[in-house]
């Protein structure tokens, strides 16, 4: 038996107080409209006794010739909880939402020297393709 379950999140005062998990504080305002915005989903491990201690978020996608398959955008777990299975349990849990939603693959991305990330990844049964490249625009209203 695990020391947590794993919940959607519908409540965006959930993410709120979740805030702790997160790179920086979650706003209302932002929980609300991730939650309300088509394909997104947000799952949080909770624990017996009722502190949320991981979160995964994954974005549905599509293109017109490819079959759907869903974007890991982010997965965090509390220090205190890593090597207990958390992040396999949210991952497991993730993948589910993903085959409910007709999603034939699911992908991420992360830093080549983020041993923890790939191990846990790996562990989950993904395939890392090393030559791979991320593209990114940061600042598209500044540019």
């Amino acid at each position: 038996m695990t020391g947590w379950t794993v919940v959607e999140v519908t409540d965006p005062a959930e993410l709120v107080a979740a805030s702790h998990l997160f790179d920086g504080p979650v706003s209302l305002a932002g929980a609300t409209d991730t939650l309300r915005r088509p394909g997104h989903v947000v799952l949080l491990a909770r624990a017996a006794d009722g502190q949320d201690v991981g979160f995964v978020s994954g974005v549905e996608m599509r293109h017109p010739d490819k079959d759907a398959e869903l974007f890991l955008y982010e997965l965090g777990v509390d220090e205190a909880w890593r090597r207990q299975g958390v992040a396999s349990a949210l991952l497991g849990a993730l993948r589910d939402v993903a085959v409910a939603r007709g999603c034939r693959g699911m992908w991420t991305g992360t830093e080549a020297d983020n041993a923890a990330a790939l191990a846990t990844y790996r562990a989950a049964g993904a395939d890392i393709d090393d030559g791979s490249v991320f593209v990114v625009w940061d600042d598209l209203a500044g540019a």
